[in-house]
C-alpha cells in the first residue's frame, strides 16, 4: 500500500465511522437497553437516548480509521498472491485482521458508552472515572474477547458479501458501481450480517454491563449465551434484533457509502 493510499483509507474510514456512529446513536441506545439484564424500562427506556455519545464521538474516528487501514493493507498484500476464485477468502482475512486491530480502540469506548446508555443520569466522564477506579484499565477492556468474537463473524459475512454484490452489480451494468450503489450493497450486507450475529451481540452486551465479580463479568461468551438461553430462551438471544438490523442496515449504507465516496474524492 502506497503512503497516499494509507492516508486516504485512514481519513475516509475515520469520516465514515464518525458519520454513522453519531447519526445512528439513538437506535444503538435503544438496542443496548433492550439487551440490558435490568430490562428496557429500568435501563432508561426512551429517556436520554444520547447518553454516552461523547464516548462514541471520541472513539469512532480512530476505530474506523484503524479498521480500514488494516483492511485495505491486508487485502492489498493478499490480492497479489491469491487467485481470483479465492477473493472472498482474502476479504474475510482482511476484515478479521481489521476487527482485531480496531477492537483495541473500540472496546474501551464501547464499555463506557454502553454503561452510560443504561445509566442516563450519570455523565460519560463519571462512568469512565468509576470504571477506572473500581476495575482499572482491565475494566475498559471488559468484553474485548466477546466483541472480537462478535465482530469477526459479522465481518466474515458483511465484507465478502459487500464486495461480491458490488462485483455482481458492476458486471451486470458494465461499469464500476457508483457510490450510492456501493452504499446499497453495504446496507444489504450489513443488515444480513447483523441478523445472524445478534446472539453474539447480546452476549457482548451482558458481559460489558455485568457487575464486577458476577459470572458474566468473567467474559465467557458461551456462559453468557447459556445464561440468556436458560432465562429467556430464543427471544432473549435475539433481543434488540429489530433496532440492530435497522441501525446496521442504515449504518452499512452510510458507513460504506461514505467511505467509498470519500476515497473517490481523495484518490
Amino acid at each position: 500500500m502506497e503512503r497516499a493510499e494509507f492516508w486516504v483509507s485512514l481519513t475516509a474510514g475515520g469520516i465514515a465511522g464518525m458519520c454513522v456512529d453519531l447519526i445512528l446513536f439513538p437506535l444503538d441506545t435503544i438496542k443496548t437497553r433492550l439487551q440490558s439484564p435490568q430490562g428496557f424500562k429500568k435501563a432508561g427506556g426512551f429517556r436520554g437516548i444520547y447518553a454516552g455519545v461523547p464516548s462514541a464521538a471520541v472513539g469512532s474516528f480512530p476505530n474506523a480509521a484503524a479498521f480500514f487501514v488494516t483492511y485495505e493493507y491486508v487485502k492489498c498484500m493478499l490480492a497479489t498472491a491469491t487467485p481470483l476464485y479465492l477473493r472472498p477468502v482474502t476479504h474475510m482475512a482482511a476484515a478479521s485482521f481489521g476487527e482485531v486491530v480496531a477492537c483495541l480502540i473500540r472496546v474501551p469506548s464501547e464499555v463506557v458508552k454502553q454503561r452510560a446508555q443504561v445509566s442516563p443520569s450519570s455523565s460519560t466522564f463519571r462512568v469512565l472515572s468509576n470504571t477506572l477506579y473500581q476495575e482499572g484499565i482491565q475494566g475498559l477492556y471488559r468484553g474485548y474477547k466477546s466483541t472480537v468474537l462478535r465482530e469477526i463473524p459479522f465481518s466474515l459475512v458483511q465484507f465478502p458479501l459487500w464486495e461480491s454484490l458490488k462485483d455482481f452489480w458492476s458486471w451486470k451494468q458494465g461499469h464500476v458501481v457508483d457510490s450510492w450503489q456501493s452504499a446499497t450493497c453495504g446496507a444489504f450486507a450489513g443488515g444480513f450480517a447483523a441478523a445472524v450475529t445478534t446472539p453474539l451481540d447480546v452476549a457482548k452486551t451482558r458481559i460489558m454491563l455485568a457487575k464486577a465479580g458476577s459470572s458474566n463479568a468473567s467474559g465467557n461468551v458461551l456462559s453468557a449465551l447459556h445464561s440468556v438461553w436458560r432465562s429467556q430462551g430464543l427471544p432473549g438471544l435475539f433481543a434488540g434484533v429489530v433496532p440492530r438490523v435497522t441501525a446496521i442496515s442504515l449504518g452499512g449504507f452510510i458507513f460504506l457509502g461514505t467511505y467509498d465516496k470519500t476515497r473517490r474524492l481523495l484518490l
